[in-house]
């Protein structure tokens, strides 16, 4: 299983719809990429994160093919619509 973690890091001024996200743009995301198995996302309480996303493929290929779809652009472009934060990405993979 291979998962991106979208972070979102905490700063001044920095504003997260948590809302909006839920709701919106999870759905955007399943209909733009093919493959998207399982999206769940985590409201920071303390730490360096305002909130994280993270979306679950079954193999790199898969992943690779769904981050590099021809409407991968109308989820990058809904970041405006619930954030104000640049997101760090990380890839990862499952060894449990």
């Amino acid at each position: 299983m291979i998962r991106v973690s979208v972070l979102y890091p905490k700063g001044d001024g920095s504003t997260f719809n948590m809302d909006y996200y839920k709701t919106k743009h999870r759905q955007i995301c399943f209909d733009v990429m093919p493959g998207l198995e399982k999206m769940d996302v985590e409201a920071g309480i303390d730490g360096p994160y305002e909130a994280v996303g993270h979306l679950y493929f079954g193999d790199m290929a898969t992943m690779g093919a769904a981050m590099g779809g021809p409407r991968i652009g109308e989820a990058e472009a809904d970041l405006q619509n619930y954030t104000n934060i640049v997101p760090v990405i990380q890839i990862s993979q499952s060894i449990d």
